[in-house]
């Protein structure tokens, strides 16, 4: 059976778990919020340790703090950063929309970490000295984000480019029917295929950089509503460098710290470039099931890496299990984005009052982007075949390759030929030969579908 210790706060004692590293704030936010069984992710957690050793160090450096409790703190904040505690901050993402209890959860915990015989250290008068939940949650947020997407997201999707990239190289010469409808088009090559893949997702980084430089602007220091009320003038600025030298990541103190306590602008913006990224992966995944469709009755242009088993009934069958994966984390990170606009709405008067669901929403899809985009390159992308056989013979029979005869036998012609090649099951160059005058060598040099791949027509001496 559990035991338990009496614990007081202002609204009087009630019981803890005995050997729990909070206090009565905590547990009254568990008894209140059996909701999810959901709690905050361990980045936020990490955040809120880096966010309290900071908050000494700038109060200790503006002489509010002395020597000794500050090196209390930081030393309990540092394991509350690293993870070595994560099992009592056990409080349901659902809870108040502040996320008073948590910011409260970190501070006892702090608190029973810090305190000796000799030394007692106060939850709120010391760990939370010139801080409100109102200013350390939102900054909490913008910290985690910060720092999962500079060391994260971001890495994950260079490598991406980067697979993409290599990929693109190996198969820069190999032909494909284009599509456009999902009828078949103009030539492209792999190589073309893949560098756009890439190139999308250089421009989703870009984004992401752009939007950082505001998610890094720091709200801490503006306390309950902005004002700044019980905290040094100077804190703000300080804590950001305090916090700048400790995790190597620029962050910078808000000009207008109503602005990050009573909304989530920035926040909402980052989630929004998650989605546009999603809508990419999506893009990718849903274009590599197609292209390994079949093996016999779909596309069947490539083959994707064998991984498992697809079935408990037909033996033999693979499926594309990593892009499935990829497109169901991208309707996640949608959904995500949903729930953190109209959470960003919440923004009443002073206070944004959702701050838990956003943390909650937004760090997953930074997080299950980083991982499956890593799936998707080296699981998927690296290492498919390419089914040159049926890519070839595809490529061969594409009606559409008389497109390039428009400018040398006009469009109407052009669009006879592909018709009875099609109804006839010929080639163009076949066809082309029996309604034309031209020479099959000719023909050949026109649709030569490597040069087709290239673009414009070439200028004549």
């Amino acid at each position: 059976m559990t035991e338990f210790r009496i614990e007081k706060d202002s609204m009087g004692e009630l019981k803890v778990p005995v050997d729990a590293l909070y206090g009565a704030q905590t547990q009254r936010a568990i008894n209140n919020f059996p909701i999810s069984g959901l709690t905050m992710p361990r980045e936020f957690i990490k955040a809120l340790g880096l966010i309290k050793a900071a908050a000494a160090e700038a109060n200790n450096a503006l002489a509010h703090m002395d020597d000794e409790v500050c090196e209390a703190v930081k030393a309990a904040a540092l394991k509350v950063q690293s993870g070595e505690v994560d099992s009592h901050f056990p409080i349901d993402v659902f809870q108040t929309g502040s996320g008073t209890s948590s910011n409260m959860n970190c501070n006892e915990v702090i608190s029973h970490l810090a305190s000796t015989n000799a030394l007692f250290i106060h939850p709120n008068d010391h760990v939370n000295m010139g801080q409100s939940s109102n200013d350390v949650i939102p900054t909490a947020i913008a910290v985690s984000c910060v720092l999962n997407v500079t060391h994260g997201l971001i890495p994950a999707l260079t490598d991406f480019v980067s697979v993409c990239r290599n990929k693109a190289v190996e198969l820069s010469d190999v032909v494909k029917t284009g599509r456009t409808h999902l009828m078949d088009a103009m030539p492209v090559t792999f190589g073309q295929e893949l560098n756009t893949w890439a190139s999308i997702i250089e421009t989703n980084i870009e984004r992401l950089q752009d939007t950082l430089q505001r998610v890094a602007q720091l709200p801490q220091g503006g306390t309950a509503v902005g004002t700044g009320v019980n905290a040094d003038a100077r804190f703000g600025g300080l804590f950001a460098e305090k916090l700048s030298t400790a995790t190597g990541v620029k962050f910078t103190s808000m000009a207008n710290k109503f602005d990050g306590i009573s909304a989530q602008d920035n926040i909402v913006e980052l989630s929004g470039q998650l989605k546009v990224i999603a809508s990419t992966l999506m893009k990718v995944a849903n274009d590599l099931r197609w292209m390994n469709s079949g093996p016999l009755a779909g596309i069947g242009e490539i083959e994707l890496p064998s991984l498992q088993p697809g079935s408990s009934i037909m033996p033999g069958k693979v499926n594309p299990v990593i892009p499935e994966a990829m497109a169901m984390v991208c309707a996640q990170v949608i959904g995500n984005d949903a729930t953190v606009t109209v959470a960003g709405q919440s923004g009443n008067f002073q206070l944004n009052v959702m701050l838990p669901v956003i943390a909650y929403n937004v760090l997953q899809s930074i997080h299950i982007l980083s991982t499956s985009s890593q799936q998707l390159a080296h699981q998927a992308i690296k290492g498919f075949n390419v089914n040159h056989e049926a890519v070839s013979e595809n490529v061969g029979k594409n009606p559409i390759l008389v497109t390039a005869l428009n400018a040398v036998i006009g469009y109407d012609l052009g669009a006879k030929i592909a018709k009875q090649a099609y109804k006839e099951k010929r080639s163009v160059l076949d066809v082309t030969k029996e309604n034309t005058d031209l020479s099959e060598e000719e023909i050949k040099e026109i649709l030569d579908p490597i040069k087709l791949t290239t673009g414009g027509i070439e200028e004549t001496q």
